[in-house]
């Protein structure tokens, strides 16, 4: 995916921040980043394999915390009630 395409995809976040965020995924391995030699540099990113595995259970961990939201929030409410 093109940088302006994430950019593009993710409400709210600085061309700053984005950057520095892809720079940290690619050292950790997460992300790769392939740049063309054109003026402008053409520069796609992408998730190594690593970064899939991650992605797919981050995507579970999302399935299940939307779940039970609802669950969680009246037990945090009920401590915060006993609590006060």
């Amino acid at each position: 995916m093109r940088f302006f395409e994430l950019r593009e995809s993710i409400e709210g976040i600085s061309e700053k921040m984005l950057s520095q965020t892809l720079r940290n995924l690619v050292r950790d391995g997460l992300v790769w980043r392939e740049v063309e030699p054109t003026i402008p540099p053409k520069v796609t990113y992408g998730l190594t394999p690593v970064g899939q595995g991650t992605s797919d259970r981050l995507a579970s961990m999302f399935d299940w915390i939307t779940d039970n939201a609802g669950d969680i929030r009246s037990t945090q409410m009920e401590f915060d009630t006993a609590n006060s």
